[in-house]
């Protein structure tokens, strides 16, 4: 049968109702907004034959194509801190990789895997350096980053969960303070900064680690998804009771054109 001979076909409801279906689900989907679902499934309903109906959903997925899976939102014990779950596999003792750092006119840089000593002396002189601990191990629970900034400044970077305490002092310069006092996880260890800052500053910053930024971008995607089926599936079930109410309407017509009178000439 030649496409235009079966555009002529009339449809039946179950035809309409297939339609409707994957109207339902490309309005969940976004794939259409309000007003074109309610425009294109009014024309479902007053289609009587396919060539009516197949328009409609020309520019739609096929029928069977499912959304990509949902990612869960519930992770391991393990956190950010404690890389094994547990901030006690990250206190190891001994004497630390290295116990001082100095930067004349220069800088310095304590980075990546690396054990902080019970007390770590830095000094910067018109230069600057940078002290991150967020995958650093540590000597002992509690340890001491002692700095001296003569117009020069300093940076420490603290994962989330350790505790914080700054008692340096600052003569026409300064210790940030802003992360201190905010309590630890249990078994975290503890970073005390002192020193004496002249002209200069040490600055305190809390921050993920990039595996972590990553989960928690993972997470958020996850999450906007999980909202997406649900509201998908309340969408569906709004419109599976509209569904039901509008083939009540249909077979009331049905029924109203049985009993209306007929004329003859």
């Amino acid at each position: 049968m030649s496409d235009d001979a079966r555009a002529d076909l009339r449809a039946s409801d179950a035809d309409r109702e297939r339609v409707a279906d994957i109207l339902r689900d490309a309005l969940a989907e976004g794939r259409l907004d309000m007003s074109e679902f309610e425009e294109r499934l009014e024309q479902t309903y007053q289609a009587r034959t396919y060539g009516e109906l197949t328009p409609i959903t020309r520019d739609l997925p096929a029928p069977g194509v499912t959304p990509p899976p949902v990612v869960s939102l519930h992770k391991d014990a393990a956190v950010d801190g404690g890389r094994d779950g547990d901030w006690s596999g990250r206190i190891v003792g001994g004497e630390g990789s290295s116990a001082w750092a100095v930067a004349v006119m220069s800088g310095f840089q304590r980075r990546g895997r690396w054990t902080v000593p019970r007390r770590f002396n830095c000094f910067a002189f018109w230069g600057g350096g940078e002290l991150d601990l967020r995958e650093a191990n540590f000597a002992d629970g509690e340890v001491v980053i002692n700095c001296v900034a003569i117009m020069g400044g300093m940076q420490i970077v603290v994962p989330p969960g350790v505790e914080v305490v700054v008692r340096g002092i600052g003569v026409m310069g300064g210790f940030d303070q802003r992360e201190a006092g905010i309590p630890g996880d249990p078994g975290a260890p503890r970073v005390v900064v002192t020193g004496f800052a002249f002209w200069g500053g040490v600055g305190v910053e809390r921050k993920l680690t990039k595996a972590a930024r990553r989960q928690a971008k993972l997470d958020r995607k996850a999450a906007l998804r999980e909202l997406h089926a649900d509201f998908r599936d309340d969408v569906q079930q709004a419109h599976r009771r509209m569904l039901e109410g509008h083939k009540d309407l249909l077979r009331g017509r049905r029924e109203e054109r049985r009993h209306e009178p007929r004329y003859e000439d």
